[in-house]
């Protein structure tokens, strides 16, 4: 036996035990310590990786280095770039891990730590990392082609107009979902502010040393670039208190101006300018953080205080509406599957990516690291006590909370310890930073630095949140571009400036009224259903491009995670339709009415877009598998010569 295959034995081995404590087969009575919790999730993803990851990559797709990629026929110094391989995984890595696969694990911790722990390592081993892999793969073999446009190529013209419309909705849905998080995170928080502030200047700085000044030196700018951000948490710090607090203790109107100005501007920006440089930065410190969490989970060995299970998986729960399902799986979309993620795979990543051997780890691999973040974010919220988590992420009194069999113990001390009220700020972020600047506070010699770490871990959100905003403004700009050609034909053209600024503001300012309108409870369950409801629709995508690559065999592979995510999805949807003109008709502010109304029609538009472009996609399955359809494919293949692929 190769040694390979016995270290993959004993990592199963280890990884199986860890399991069985984590869902308390093993040593039932005793209380789950958080360290099961990070060997059970570290040796599941490494496991899928190296065989679920493999037998993609070479049986379903094909992957060859022969083949030229998109970044290197078609350079044209914006949007066209090769880039180094692990600056991209750092780009990508950035853009799909916005504050979903945090903020979702810490608000379905409601239903307890197991559930959402379960969905996490199934879900993004065999659901995301697929559907991230396969999107990625199509989009690189068709020059870098958005979502919308294979799906108008491969499936036809309804399919493809159904799925540009619906992924526009759920883009901007989504960018409201995680906008909002950030938004509540930095409201009058000057420290959090100014470090997220000096990190745009920052990152504008390192495009221009990697790409002008000192061209390649991707060590350097890495270096410097750690050192300046340092700077920024520790020199925040000094801004509470001092004559410059007004300028950045800001209101929550005045932060959503600000972030729609930033994501206007992101957007327009060449990739190499502040997009890459700021994605990479922001990507290896969250890298770092995360593992240095690990370490501390490690070290420590925390008990988790959250129940396995708990009395809100029926529903009733005052943080997600509904019960466990279908309400867990579209809480915890990113971390496990999300939509979201194929349109940055057919965005901008498809048009930097070198060579197709480094698909594997760009696409499967950053999924895997993401879930591996969530499973952080799990650990973060349960090691809370139960009556702290609900009084910091609910506005509920204190002894509502203690009816309901979780009394408030220790939220007076926490607020102390970090210098700032966490008491009844829902959003699932401040809790998570409470949770990790206790985990960092408890390492030797960090006692007395928990309000750093406090806003370290804010920082640490936002950045995953705004680096996911300029992306997918970016993003949703390309595809509304594309739908604008059809009535006005240079729209289409992404080099045109004013078609790129006038799509630009239409993105912003439709993201940024539902963060200026929404509240969590409104639009997170809202976001959840947009964006596994994209999932669904890509994966109808890859069904069809795995059956016209003749691989019917493989088709499993895409087909089942589809399934699961369109009756799931779909039955959140109805759920949430009537839960909001439920809300409209018993609301007293005209506002409010409408505003309920208008997220009850979002979700209805949604849901109908993508079940037409379900039963398009079936049609034509049917159309090929009988031979009544010809198969033609938009696949653009040219092979590099012997010099060039070595």
């Amino acid at each position: 036996m190769k040694s390979s295959n016995i270290i993959l034995a004993i990592i199963a081995a280890v990884g199986a035990f860890a399991l069985g404590v984590v869902t308390q087969v093993i040593n039932p009575a005793e209380k789950v310590n958080a360290l099961w919790l990070v060997i059970a999730a570290a040796c599941f993803f490494i496991i899928s990786y190296r065989l679920y990851g493999t037998f993609i990559c070479a049986k379903v797709l094909s992957l060859n280095n022969r083949i030229v990629t998109p970044s290197k026929r078609l350079t044209d110094g914006r949007d066209y770039h090769p880039t180094h391989k692990w600056v991209l995984f750092g780009h990508h890595f950035a853009a799909i891990a916005g504050a979903g696969p945090l903020i979702g694990p810490v608000l379905a911790a409601q239903f307890g730590y197991l559930p959402g722990f379960l969905w996490i390592l199934i879900g993004a081993s065999i659901g995301g990392a697929v559907h991230d892999t396969v999107i990625l793969a199509a989009s690189v073999r068709r020059n870098g082609r958005s979502l919308a446009q294979i799906a108008k190529d491969e499936v036809g013209p309804v399919a493809g107009v159904t799925a540009a419309i619906a992924i526009l909705f759920i883009i901007i849905v989504a960018l409201g979902g995680l906008g909002l998080a950030v938004v509540n995170a930095l409201s009058h928080s000057a420290w959090g502010t100014f470090t997220i502030g000096a990190t745009i200047p920052i990152a504008l700085f390192m495009g221009l040393y990697l790409y002008k000044i000192r061209p390649g030196k991707v060590t350097e700018v890495t270096v410097i670039g750690v050192i300046l951000l340092i700077a920024a948490v520790f020199f925040g710090g000094f801004i509470p208190g001092s004559a410059l607090e007004p300028y950045f203790n800001l209101d929550k109107n005045l932060l959503v101006l600000l972030m729609a100005i930033y994501g206007f501007v992101a957007s327009v920006l060449p990739v190499w300018m502040l997009l890459c440089p700021r994605d990479y930065l922001s990507t290896y410190m969250k890298i770092g953080t995360v593992l240095i969490l690990a370490v501390g989970v490690i070290s420590l060995a925390p008990d988790l205080q959250m129940p396995a299970v708990t009395k809100f998986v029926h529903g009733g729960g005052p943080i997600i509406p509904g019960a466990l399902f279908p309400f867990m799986f579209i809480t915890i979309a990113c971390g496990a599957i999300s939509g979201f993620h194929s349109l940055v795979s057919s965005g901008t990543t498809p048009k930097m990516i070198e060579s197709e051997s480094e698909i594997k780890v760009i696409g499967f691999g950053a999924m895997l690291t993401e879930g591996f973040v969530a499973v952080i974010a799990v650990i973060a919220a349960s090691i809370l006590l139960p009556g702290d988590y609900f009084a910091i992420n609910t506005k509920l009194p204190f002894d509502k909370l203690a009816e309901m069999g979780f009394p408030v113990s220790r939220i007076a001390e926490l607020s102390q310890a970090v210098g700032t009220d966490v008491a009844g700020r829902p959003g699932g972020a401040v809790s998570l930073a409470v949770g990790m600047a206790s985990i960092f506070s408890s390492l030797p010699g960090m006692k007395g630095l928990m309000p750093y770490w406090y806003n370290f871990a804010l920082m640490f959100e936002a950045l995953f949140i705004l680096t996911t905003v300029d992306t997918g403004t970016r993003v949703a700009r390309f595809i509304l571009q594309e739908l604008g050609s059809y009535a006005y034909k240079p729209l289409g053209k992404t080099d045109w400036m004013p078609g790129t600024i006038f799509t630009s503001f239409l993105v912003v300012g439709a993201w940024g009224f539902l963060i200026y309108s929404g509240s969590i409870s409104t639009i997170w369950p809202m976001f959840g259903v947009a964006n596994q409801l994209l999932a669904a629709i890509a994966f109808c995508v890859g069904t069809t491009i795995i059956i016209k690559m003749n691989k019917l065999k493989y088709a499993w592979v895409t087909f089942i995670p589809m399934l699961f995510m369109f009756v799931t999805t779909l039955t959140a949807s109805y759920q949430l339709f009537y839960m909001f003109m439920g809300k409209a008709a018993t609301a007293r502010i005209p506002a409010d009415a409408f505003t309920f109304r208008l997220d009850a029609t979002l979700v209805a538009i949604m849901a109908t877009l993508a079940v037409i472009a379900l039963v398009d996609s079936i049609y034509k399955w049917y159309g090929y598998l009988a031979g009544k359809r010809e198969i033609i494919t938009s696949e653009i293949v040219e092979w590099a010569t012997e010099l060039e692929v070595h």
